[in-house]
C-alpha cells in the first residue's frame, strides 16, 4: 500500500495530465487553475472531505463550490478519480456540445457538481448560503445523543472571486454569523487573466477577513502537510476560515508556469508534453490514469463507504428516538408545499385596500406557520418590503433557529446566498428589497434560473406610483429584464386574491419565482380570481359584446382597477371593452394556442396596455399598433396623484387616447 503522500502525489499528477489533454483537445478552456491547485483538491477529496461519490446527495456531506468555475477541469478531473459519474469519456468531450463537462461547472449535468459557478465571487456567496442551511439544520435536529447534521463547506476561489464585491458582502456576513462550517481555499497565485495582480489588487487580504470575523491561514498551497494541517486546523475554528494558498499558475509548465498566458489558453501539445515530463507524467497515451490512481479511488470508496454507513447508523438511532424531528426531516427533502398550506392562503381573510406588499405580508405570516423550512430575509428593509416573519425572530451566530435573516445593504450576496440555502435540499428561501434594486441581483436571479432553485423574490414599490422618492427608486425598465430570463417566472398581482394566487404559484414552483408588489393601496378587484393566475393571464370583465370586441385592455398590479374604470366608462357609452388580468407572461406563454387565441380574441378591433412599466415586450401579445399607456422615461419626484396625471394614468387621460 502506497503511503499518504504518494496518493497526494499520484491524484495531483492524473488531474493535471487530463487537464492539459482535456483543454488541449478542446483546445480551448484555462489549465492555469487545474496545474496550480491539483495539490490541494488531492488533499481535499482524499484525507478531509467527508462525501460519498456513489451516494452524492447524501444530506449531510461536505460540499465543494469551484468558485473559480474556469478552473473546471480540476473539479471534473477530481470527481472522476474520485469515483463520481464523469466518465473518462466525458473528460475527453469537455466542452462539446451537449457534454457534462460544460466549460464551467454546471448544476445538474453530474452528481459532485454542487452549484454553476462561472460569474466569479457568486461561488463563495453561495457557499454561505450552504453553509448557513448545513448550520441550521444541525441546530434543528440534531439531538442531545445523536449528531446527524455536521459537515461543512469548502470553496476554491481565486484572485476574481475575491475583487467581485459579492464575495466581500457574503464573506462579511458570514463572519457576522459566526459560519465556522464554511473554509475558502484562496488560490493566491498573483496572476490574474490580465497580467499580475499588483496592477489592480493589493489589498492586504488576510487584514481583510480578520476584520469580517475570519480566521485566516496562509500555507504553500504545494506543500501537502501544509494543506493538510489548514484543512485540519479549520474544522476546530470557532470562525469561517480562509486559507491563503500561495500556489504557482500553470504549476511545471516550463514556459507558462507564474505567468498569465498559463491562464486562459490550453498549452498546446508541444508545451503540453513539457510540462507532462517536468511533472513525470507519460506523455502517451492522452488521459492516462496509473493503476496507482484506480487502487487509490477503489480505497477511498471503501472508506467513504465505511465512514456513511457508520452515519446510517447513528440515522437510524436518531430517527428512532425522534419520530416527529423525522418525519419532519422527510418533509423538507420532498420539498413539497402542503395542501393545507396552499388552501390557507386562499382562504385568508385580508382587509380591503391593501398594498400588494401587505397582502402578501399577511401570506408570508401564514405560510411561515404551515411551512416551518421557510427563511426569509431581506436587505436591510423588512420593515418597508413586508417581508419579516413576525412569528420568529433574527438568525444570528448563536441561533440559527429563527425564520428571518437580516442580510444588511448586501442586496447582490442576499440573492446569492439564497441559491445556496436553497442547494442545501432543506429550506425554502425567499427574500426582498425594492424593485428597482433587482438591478443589484441580477446575475444572481440568472444563475437560480439556470439551476432551476425555487427562491422567491418579493419586489415592492413596483413603479412611479411610489412616489416622491423619485426616479432613483422608481422601476421603469425592470419588469422587462426580468421577464427576459429564461425559469424565471414573473408575476405582478393586482389585488388580494391575485397575490394569493401568486404565493400559492410561487410555493409550487420548481422554478424562480419574482412577486412584484406595490407600496399603496390597491382596491380588490372585481372579476379577479386566485386560481386564474396560474394561467398568466384572463379575462377579469367580458365585452357587451365578445363576438365584436371594440377594445381588449391588458393590464397588471395596480392598473388593472383602472383598466376596470375605463372598460365600465366606455360600456356605458355603447364601447364593447374586454379587461384582461396579465399577471405573468410566463404563465400564459404556457398555456394551449387555444387558451391563447380565447384571452386575446382576434375579434377585438383594438388593443390597449396599461402597465406603469416600459411597453418593452408587450407587442408580442398586442401587435405593433396597439394602444400603450406605459412608461417610457425615467420617472420624477412627486406624490403619486400627481405623478399620475403627469404620466396619463387617470381614466379621463386613458379614454382619451383610446378616442
Amino acid at each position: 500500500m502506497s503511503s499518504i503522500q504518494e496518493q497526494y502525489q499520484e491524484l495531483s499528477k492524473a488531474i493535471r495530465g487530463l487537464s492539459i489533454d482535456a483543454i488541449n483537445t478542446a483546445n480551448s478552456g484555462h489549465p492555469g487553475l487545474p496545474l496550480g491547485c491539483a495539490d490541494i483538491v488531492s488533499v481535499l477529496f482524499l484525507s478531509q472531505l467527508n462525501h460519498h461519490p456513489e451516494h452524492s446527495d447524501w444530506v449531510n456531506r461536505d460540499r465543494f463550490v469551484l468558485s473559480a468555475g474556469h478552473g473546471s477541469m480540476l473539479l471534473y478531473s477530481i470527481l472522476h478519480l474520485s469515483g463520481y459519474k464523469i466518465s473518462l469519456d466525458d473528460i475527453k468531450d469537455f466542452r462539446k456540445l451537449n457534454a457534462i463537462t460544460a466549460g464551467h461547472p454546471e448544476y445538474h449535468l453530474s452528481s459532485g457538481i454542487e452549484t454553476t459557478t462561472g460569474p466569479l465571487g457568486q461561488g463563495i456567496a453561495q457557499a454561505v448560503g450552504m453553509a448557513l442551511s448545513q448550520k441550521r439544520a444541525a441546530a434543528e435536529f440534531n439531538s442531545d445523543t445523536h449528531t446527524i447534521f455536521d459537515s461543512k463547506t469548502y470553496v476554491l476561489a481565486g484572485d476574481g472571486c475575491l475583487m467581485e464585491g459579492v464575495s466581500a458582502e457574503a464573506s462579511s456576513l458570514a463572519g457576522h454569523l459566526k459560519l465556522n462550517n464554511l473554509v475558502v481555499i484562496y488560490d493566491s497565485n498573483d496572476i490574474c487573466l490580465d497580467g499580475p495582480t499588483d496592477e489592480c489588487f493589493t489589498d492586504d487580504t488576510a487584514m481583510r477577513y480578520e476584520s469580517y470575523g475570519w480566521a485566516v491561514q496562509t500555507i504553500d498551497g504545494h506543500h501537502y502537510d501544509d494543506i493538510n494541517e489548514a484543512l485540519s486546523a479549520a474544522k476546530e475554528s470557532d470562525k469561517p476560515t480562509l486559507i491563503i494558498a500561495k500556489t504557482t499558475i500553470g504549476y511545471g509548465s516550463p514556459n507558462r508556469a507564474g505567468s498569465s498566458e498559463a491562464h486562459g489558453k490550453a498549452l498546446g501539445d508541444d508545451e503540453g508534453n513539457q510540462t507532462k515530463e517536468a511533472l513525470g507524467i507519460p506523455t502517451e497515451p492522452l488521459f492516462y490514469v496509473s493503476d496507482a490512481c484506480k487502487n487509490i479511488k477503489k480505497e477511498l470508496l471503501a472508506t467513504c463507504d465505511t465512514k456513511y454507513k457508520q452515519w446510517l447508523s447513528v440515522y437510524s438511532a436518531w430517527a428512532a428516538a425522534n419520530s416527529e424531528l423525522q418525519q419532519r426531516l422527510d418533509r423538507y427533502l420532498t420539498q413539497e408545499t402542503a395542501q393545507i398550506t396552499k388552501d390557507n392562503i386562499i382562504n385568508l381573510e385580508l382587509k380591503d385596500h391593501l398594498a400588494s406588499r401587505s397582502s402578501s405580508q399577511a401570506i408570508i405570516q401564514q405560510v411561515a406557520n404551515d411551512e416551518p423550512n421557510i427563511i426569509g430575509g431581506s436587505a436591510d428593509l423588512s420593515c418597508s418590503d413586508s417581508t419579516y416573519i413576525k412569528s420568529s425572530g433574527f438568525i444570528t451566530g448563536t441561533n440559527y433557529l429563527e425564520q428571518n435573516i437580516k442580510y444588511g445593504v448586501r442586496e447582490f450576496a442576499m440573492a446569492a446566498i439564497a441559491a445556496g440555502i436553497s442547494l442545501g435540499q432543506l429550506y425554502r428561501p425567499f427574500v426582498g428589497t425594492f424593485f428597482t434594486f433587482s438591478d443589484y441581483m441580477k446575475n444572481a436571479i440568472r444563475l437560480s434560473a439556470l439551476m432551476n432553485l425555487p427562491v422567491v423574490y418579493q419586489f415592492t414599490h413596483d413603479s412611479i406610483l411610489l412616489g416622491e422618492d423619485g426616479p432613483t427608486h422608481q422601476p421603469i425598465e425592470h419588469l422587462a429584464s426580468l421577464r427576459s430570463i429564461p425559469n424565471l417566472t414573473v408575476i405582478r398581482p393586482a389585488d388580494n386574491t391575485e397575490v394569493k394566487g401568486a404565493w400559492v404559484q410561487a410555493l409550487e414552483s420548481k422554478n424562480p419565482t419574482a412577486l412584484v408588489l406595490s407600496r399603496q393601496g390597491l382596491a380588490n378587484c372585481e372579476g379577479t380570481s386566485a386560481e386564474a393566475v396560474s394561467k398568466g393571464a384572463y379575462i377579469v370583465k367580458e365585452a357587451s359584446n365578445n363576438s365584436a370586441i371594440d377594445l381588449s385592455i391588458l393590464a397588471t398590479g395596480s392598473e388593472l382597477a383602472l383598466a376596470l374604470d375605463v372598460a365600465n366608462e366606455l360600456e356605458s357609452n355603447g364601447d364593447s371593452v374586454r379587461v384582461i388580468s396579465m399577471a405573468s407572461f410566463e404563465l400564459f406563454d404556457k398555456q394551449s394556442k387555444d387558451y391563447q387565441n380565447t384571452v386575446l380574441s382576434k375579434q377585438s378591433k383594438t388593443f390597449m396596455v396599461i402597465e406603469a412599466q416600459t411597453s418593452f415586450g408587450w407587442h408580442k401579445y398586442v401587435g405593433r399598433d396597439a394602444i400603450c399607456i406605459t412608461v417610457e422615461d425615467f420617472g420624477l419626484s412627486a406624490p403619486a396623484a400627481d405623478l399620475k396625471e403627469q404620466y396619463g394614468f387617470t381614466k379621463e387621460a386613458v379614454i382619451k387616447r383610446y378616442k
